[in-house]
């Protein structure tokens, strides 16, 4: 079999304003085999120049005819931008082989409980291991625990109602929102170790479970803590990472927490729900605080460094923070800071906030 394949988009599907579903048909001479939770890379021509992305398949093998992929809009990616603003149905992409260690096997011999840990677009592989799971082990059950900004920004919300309804309780829906809408009475705030920790002690307890995890980094090293904590086999918890070593060691800035450090008057550029914002941030205010001076509306609470709604990550550029007590190491780490007790250090901060 030919390593690449020209797919034709039999249709898109907008799933959030800024996320959307590729729907391939399958070549009729030969269809591509692929397992629940593997990716396939696109090979797209953009301004000239052949970019390849891999986006992980949210269809099932099982369960669905096309073969679909998720491609959330990033930041200054192009291949994502023109995917989700140019892309139309009729149009050919070459494709290489499905590919990834990242899936479920079906047909476990026994009941087991499958918990899928998840946050923004890392639904996508969990969504075609959830189809796959459900629909071959009818004993088997299946608990997603999803963290999203709001109800708009999850993605397949509806495919997941309606997968749950499907299902007859075999499907559990935990929705954790950092920024819910008013009147939401599920979990509030950032699915972190401590939440997940609580969450997790409640689900049905089955002989055997496995756990898949699939998000920001940080969110996933969380995850994965609070899995030790519990006393986890380490060979039940498998995970998938969206970013390459490269970008983990290049695409952010440096979070520094240094009492005698000069805090100056500086320009950020802030990038919020796919706006780009530049103000000045005085030295005598933070970065949230020069924000809303400047009628610009983004996200908080607390305003003291604890509750995390004000959350992005810094991708250029050094930022100090008055205090970093409600980030943890990993994340710190990634380039995360806290807007509200967040100062620029120099002219070149960008913080993108999802």
């Amino acid at each position: 079999m030919s390593r690449y394949h020209q797919l034709t988009v039999q249709k898109i599907v907008r799933e959030t304003p800024d996320a959307i579903s590729i729907h391939f048909k399958q070549p009729e001479s030969q269809k591509l085999t692929y397992k629940s939770g593997q990716f396939l890379t696109l090979l797209v021509p953009v301004g000239g120049v052949v970019e390849r992305r891999s986006y992980s398949m949210c269809s099932s093998p099982l369960t669905d005819d096309h073969l679909i992929v998720s491609v959330k809009r990033t930041t200054g990616g192009k291949v994502s931008s023109y995917l989700n603003n140019s892309l139309k149905a009729g149009d050919v992409l070459e494709v290489m082989e499905p590919a990834g260690g990242f899936f479920v096997e079906p047909g476990f011999a026994s009941p087991r409980h499958i918990i899928l840990l998840a946050a923004g677009s890392g639904i996508t592989p969990l969504l075609s291991i959830a189809k796959t799971v459900l629909h071959a082990e009818p004993q088997s059950r299946v608990s997603l625990i999803y963290g999203n900004r709001n109800l708009q920004s999850v993605i397949f919300h509806g495919e997941l109602a309606a997968l749950q309804q499907q299902c007859a309780g075999r499907l559990q829906m935990i929705h954790v929102l950092s920024q819910p809408e008013t009147g939401w009475d599920g979990h509030t705030g950032r699915l972190n170790q401590s939440l997940a920790l609580k969450i997790l002690e409640t689900l049905p307890q089955l002989p055997h479970t496995e756990y898949f995890i699939c998000g920001p980094d940080g969110m996933m090293e969380e995850m994965k803590h609070a899995l030790r904590i519990l006393q986890v086999p380490a060979e039940r918890v498998h995970s998938e990472s969206f970013v390459s070593a490269k970008e983990k060691q290049e695409t952010h800035g440096e979070v520094i927490e240094e009492a005698s450090l000069t805090v100056k008057d500086q320009q950020v550029t802030v990038v919020y729900e796919g706006t780009e914002y530049k103000f000045k941030v005085p030295a005598s205010k933070t970065i949230l605080e020069a924000a809303l001076a400047n009628n610009i509306d983004l996200p908080y609470s607390c305003q003291s460094g604890l509750c995390t709604a004000c959350m992005g990550r810094c991708r250029s550029g050094k930022v100090k923070l008055d205090d970093e007590d409600g980030l943890s190491e990993a994340e710190l780490r990634e380039g995360y800071v806290l807007t509200c007790v967040g100062h620029p250090l120099t002219a070149d901060v960008v913080i993108e906030i999802d």
